[in-house]
């Protein structure tokens, strides 16, 4: 049997440099093992118009950036992703495939790779219908052909259609972060801008699923003595802007855009409650929650059905968790955690306590090798009577 320390691994799929969710806990996994001393790399596609090439991280991990030659259905098209992955596949004794990605399970399938295939399912395919429908057989195989399948939370994969018939190699793992570390002087300083404010920070794409509508309605239902600040862009920037002006709440919302990364901890910090208002699956577990809960900020989310925020977000735990669409509940979240200082004071404990036994970067690599060691120790895999969490 195969040491885990002399293990060879490849995280395969989505794009550099890292943005989204997906692609950190891809960069995060490749970077915690390498500096375990344990071979790790990373092979994905270019977007943005970075370069192709190969990044050293250290002795044991590098980036391989792939170039993307064009976009269809929110799909990078990376045609080199397939001769690439044919020429090397074999070097590894793991192919860590990271779900959704058709790109990545079109390279593996034609890849030649008759290794050990771990698929991690961040997420289904909801919105890209079409899509969906020309990569249905390929995610099929995909499913089949996995050694094991892991996912953020145990809620999602249980939830997810495509997994029903596959519940016996499913495990779940929490996506983890290094913790936020924030500058004082910038915390301080935004702080003084809200001064004598409870300020609620919310963080992501101005785009439809993560509610931000409601997050806004909700203003309505607060006094001046909040504001309610959201970073991040996209294509609703001038449609929620209008929202804003059109209620009069633009003395209690301010639309940050862009945030550089350092604002973005010194905001997680300064802020009184982080809110998450997502309203579909598409949001399958939300990394800022965790980010915040690094800084043991309070989190108000949303429950959305079949989604693993919840759960991330532990009801009267770690915070408040509030039905989805609801401008009224959030609101009432806002206050009932602002205005009663012991339970603002047990919910900023909570969140610190939640991340730091789920949700480090630590946990999450050191069970993704409880995974590796699952899928090459025969027995206990066959058996399914390794814990992962």
């Amino acid at each position: 049997m195969k040491k885990l320390s002399n293990l060879k691994i490849l995280q395969l799929g989505k794009f550099y440099p890292i943005r989204g969710g997906v692609e950190k806990v891809m960069y995060d996994l490749t970077l915690g093992l390498s500096e375990k001393g344990i071979h790790c790399d990373m092979l994905c596609a270019s977007t943005e118009d970075y370069p192709s090439g190969t990044i050293e991280l250290n002795a044991c991990g590098r980036v391989m950036v792939v170039p993307t030659k064009l976009k269809f259905s929110a799909t990078m098209l990376a045609p080199t992703m397939i001769t690439r992955l044919r020429a090397i596949a074999r070097n590894y004794d793991i192919i860590h495939i990271h779900h959704p990605d058709p790109m990545a399970t079109l390279a593996l399938f034609l890849s030649g790779y008759r290794g050990q295939v771990v698929l991690h399912w961040h997420s289904d395919i909801l919105k890209q219908k079409t899509l969906l429908k020309l990569y249905k057989p390929l995610q099929d195989w995909l499913i089949k052909r996995a050694d094991i399948i892991v996912g953020t939370s145990p809620v999602y994969v249980k939830e997810s259609i495509f997994l029903e018939a596959v519940q016996d190699k499913v495990v779940h793992v929490p996506i983890g972060v290094e913790p936020i570390v924030a500058d004082p002087y910038r915390t301080e300083q935004i702080k003084a801008i809200y001064k004598n404010k409870k300020l609620i920070f919310s963080l992501g794409r101005l785009v439809e699923y993560k509610g931000y509508e409601y997050l806004i309605r909700s203003a309505q239902e607060l006094s001046d003595d909040y504001h309610i600040v959201i970073g991040g862009k996209g294509p609703l920037l001038e449609s929620l802007q209008q929202l804003i002006f059109t209620l009069g709440v633009s003395d209690r919302v301010t639309l940050l855009g862009y945030v550089a990364d350092e604002d973005i901890s010194a905001y997680f910090a300064a802020a009184t409650i982080f809110c998450l208002s997502s309203i579909w699956k598409t949001e399958a577990f939300a990394i800022v929650q965790i980010e915040a809960m690094s800084c043991s900020t309070p989190i108000v989310s949303t429950d959305i059905p079949g989604s693993g925020v919840s759960w991330v977000n532990q009801h009267d735990q770690s915070g408040l968790v509030v039905p989805i669409k609801d401008e009224r509940a959030l609101a009432h979240a806002f206050k009932a955690i602002c205005e009663n200082p012991a339970l603002h004071d047990r919910l900023i404990r909570g969140s610190k306590m939640r991340y730091d036994e789920l949700f480090t970067r630590d946990k999450m690599v050191e069970k993704s090798l409880t995974v590796y060691q699952a899928v090459l120790d025969t027995n206990n895999y066959s058996n399914r009577k390794v814990s992962f969490v």
